[in-house]
């Protein structure tokens, strides 16, 4: 989830205006054939067998390493099948979710796509009937013993799109994902600071790194998907990952519930103090991380997506830390794993994008993953970063979260429209435009409204 900006490929240059209309969208293949959306048809892994295939492939991998990566695999896979050619439309988080949907319903979709987990996106696909089910590849390629079943069920919806993380598999992850706190080592030593592990010592530390002259929190929203990461590493200390699973699964819970108010008091008190960048809202995500890895701040919290980007700019200077609830030694962070890549029920070779989704999520995959600063959904048994290295830092704190049972789900899955909803709420909440309870009433409005109907 949650990426930067770019375009890639003169294809997608081109048709980026006519794509508000849905008059022109990169399409799928070039061949002529009826589209072969049926998950029940026989599967094979003969792409050779395919002839000439143009697989049209939209990714929201434009950040430094998994952009490196990505350009990596392709290129590989194009060279083991030279019948193959990947037009990549490559778009921010922000710009694909505003633009994936008109591409899947034009005339001439895509063959391969990141979609994104939970209702807003997974869920509105599946129900309309543009995903294939990916569980007769999954039989095909291992993927059902590859990926542990917790990840797996992130990528599974009922066939009308109500039920999610059952049902059918509509796609695999590449990259394992937490949002944490980046940190620079520099900076806490110098005002002998400890790295904090919990949300309290995290906040202890807040009102002495201001009053030292330095930046707390190096923080942009202007594109708001960053403001859902800030409230839900807070949420996620605060309320305890079996509350925040269950309000999120619509188990049980409410956003007015205390525990969830009391992370909105945080983040507002947070602004409130000037912890937070200054007109944050107005501020680029990519903004607040170059002052971040200038050293203008001393935390920025992010995704582990930003893992070769912080460490080529800070170096050995550079840590990163999921926050645990007080009085707690197990982290609890909001996370998962990358979008999906998914097949399109207008894709006319399934059978050929089968094949690119297992190339590029693969264990080979992985190590390129690795070499190129990503962490990879499954990452290799024998994978042992460089100690004291942020590497090393993300590395411990995936496998700390996982053991710890620490992971939450991404907030803005909980309903269609919980993406608008709270990205703009938090935004609201930042600029004291709401307080932390309505804040929680505004969420609670959209969710109990999307409940009521399941």
């Amino acid at each position: 989830m949650r990426r930067s900006k770019q375009l890639a490929g003169s294809l997608a240059a081109v048709c980026a205006l006519a794509l508000a209309t849905a008059a022109c969208a990169p399409g799928g293949s070039t061949t002529g054939g009826a589209a072969s959306s049926s998950a029940s048809s026989p599967v094979s892994k003969d792409v050779a067998g395919a002839g000439d295939v143009t697989l049209t492939v939209w990714d929201q991998n434009t950040d430094g390493g998994i952009d490196d990566a990505q350009g990596k695999l392709n290129a590989a896979f194009e060279a083991k099948y030279p019948n193959v050619t990947i037009t990549r439309v490559s778009r921010s988080f922000s710009d694909l979710k505003t633009t994936l949907k008109l591409a899947l319903t034009s005339k001439t979709p895509p063959d391969v796509v990141q979609a994104n987990q939970g209702y807003p996106d997974m869920g509105s696909f599946v129900s309309g009937g543009l995903l294939r089910p990916e569980d007769d590849y999954a039989t095909l390629y291992g993927w059902d013993t590859y990926y542990p079943q917790q990840l797996l069920n992130l990528n599974k919806f009922s066939a009308d799109g109500k039920d999610w993380q059952s049902g059918n598999l509509y796609g695999v992850s590449q990259t394992g994902e937490i949002v944490g706190v980046y940190y620079n080592k520099q900076v806490l030593s110098d005002l002998g600071l400890q790295v904090p592990k919990t949300i309290g010592e995290f906040e202890a530390t807040l009102p002495k790194i201001k009053s030292s002259g330095m930046l707390p929190i190096a923080y942009g929203d202007v594109e708001k998907s960053p403001g859902i990461h800030l409230y839900g590493i807070t949420q996620a200390a605060v309320a305890g990952s079996q509350a925040v699973n269950d309000l999120v699964t619509a188990k049980s819970g409410a956003w007015t519930d205390a525990s969830s108010v009391a992370a909105a008091q945080k983040v507002q008190d947070w602004a409130k103090a000037g912890y937070l960048t200054e007109g944050a809202n107005g501020i680029s995500r990519d903004d607040a991380l170059a002052d971040f890895d200038a050293g203008k701040a001393a935390y920025h919290i992010d995704g582990t997506w930003q893992l070769a980007t912080v460490s080529k700019a800070l170096k050995s200077k550079a840590g990163f830390v999921a926050l645990g609830p007080d009085g707690s030694t197990t982290p609890v962070t909001t996370g998962g794993e990358g979008l999906a890549w998914a097949i399109t029920t207008g894709s006319k070779h399934p059978d050929v994008a089968a094949a690119y989704i297992d190339f590029i999520t693969n264990a080979d995959a992985a190590q390129v993953l690795i070499d190129t600063g990503n962490l990879p959904t499954v990452p290799p048994a024998d994978w042992k970063p460089t100690a004291g290295s942020l590497e090393a830092d993300v590395a411990d704190e995936w496998k700390a979260v996982n053991a710890g049972s620490g992971l939450v789900p991404y907030l803005d899955y909980s309903t269609p429209t919980f993406y608008d909803t709270l990205s703009a709420a938090v935004q609201q909440l930042t600029a004291e435009k709401l307080t932390p309870q309505k804040f929680g009433e505004q969420l609670q409005s959209d969710y109990g409204s999307f409940v009521k109907t399941k």
